[in-house]
């Protein structure tokens, strides 16, 4: 599984010979600019909740790639009607795509359209492939329903997000990471504008002192599981 930052909270995913997108904020984040999202291959796209800093290309990525999209019912329905193909999702469910195994957990926040749209309840994404199961927890406030998600899955990675005012900080993250019981963190959602920027040495040196492994990505950079 290689794992590439497109900054905020935009991944791609590469895993049995499929290409994953998830929440893709690149035009509009000035970091990103180097990423022309005309060379991103997307067989699926991931997304966590509505907002424009999670969507803002989904509908170009789409047309490009006839890629699918992945999400809650409100979400996908949203799509369906601009005529872009869509797989519907709820909390708790899951479904066996030709990666692997997705399901649809819990995430505290609001989800709304650019548009005003209601964009159904947000969430997170667990991803059992053949070999590796990560989560991503999307944008979220600590929640006691993290801890769920080690009673059906183990994890080698969990992405979470760190940026604080929007979403959890670094010592929420640390406290999330003993609930999925993942010491490997791929931090997300920070520094992209004001309210979210962090002190790198800070937060990896917080983790460090709990005994867990946090990366911070630069945007375009990449890991393999």
């Amino acid at each position: 599984m290689k794992i590439t930052f497109y900054g905020h909270a935009s991944l791609g995913i590469e895993v049995g010979g499929k290409h994953i997108l998830v929440d893709p904020f690149i035009t509009g984040n000035p970091k990103a600019s180097a990423v022309d999202i005309n060379t991103i291959k997307a067989d699926y796209i991931l997304l966590t909740h509505a907002h424009g800093d999670h969507v803002l290309d989904v509908e170009a990525i789409a047309k490009r790639t006839n890629a699918t999209i992945v999400s809650n019912a409100e979400i996908t329905s949203y799509y369906a009607q601009r005529e872009l193909k869509a797989h519907p999702m709820n909390h708790g469910g899951s479904w066996n795509f030709d990666f692997g195994k997705v399901r649809y957990v819990n995430a505290i926040h609001s989800s709304s359209f650019p548009d005003g749209t209601y964009g159904g309840n947000p969430g997170g994404f667990v991803i059992e492939s053949e070999h590796k199961n990560i989560y991503i927890a999307g944008d979220t406030a600590l929640t006691f329903d993290m801890k769920l998600i080690p009673l059906r899955t183990k994890l080698d990675l969990a992405i979470l997000p760190i940026g604080n005012n929007f979403t959890m900080d670094v010592e929420d993250a640390i406290i999330a990471s003993d609930f999925v019981e993942c010491d490997k963190i791929l931090g997300y959602h920070f520094d992209t504008f004001g309210y979210i920027e962090i002190n790198h040495e800070d937060a990896i040196r917080k983790f460090f002192d709990k005994g867990k492994d946090l990366m911070l990505l630069e945007i375009g950079e990449s890991i393999e599981l």
